[in-house]
């Protein structure tokens, strides 16, 4: 057998990108993810958001930061995405 038979095969995840809007609570960020789509009747463009908890066990990440979440067991109640990665530091003032 080769090397890429003999490793687990990738799980497929769903992945989101957005902006942390709040890291008051211990191991845990909210996450704003917007997005665009068409208005079912009238066709227009419009921004959709939803906000996600996501677990941060180190605690590193900050509000304005954007980061990369993932989907993944359920962590607490309400909480079942964890932080993947990185994308954007926020930009001090």
């Amino acid at each position: 057998m080769t090397e890429a038979q003999t490793s687990k095969p990738e799980k497929n995840t769903r992945t989101l990108i957005g902006k942390v809007v709040s890291d008051k609570r211990a191991k845990t960020i909210t996450v704003l993810v917007e997005r665009r789509t068409k208005h079912e009747l009238y066709g227009k463009i419009v921004a959709k958001s939803s906000k996600y908890h996501a677990h941060d066990e180190n605690g590193e990440y900050k509000m304005g930061d954007v980061v990369e979440i993932a989907e993944s067991r359920p962590i607490s109640k309400t909480k079942s995405w964890v932080v993947t990665r990185l994308v954007q530091k926020a930009a001090t003032v």
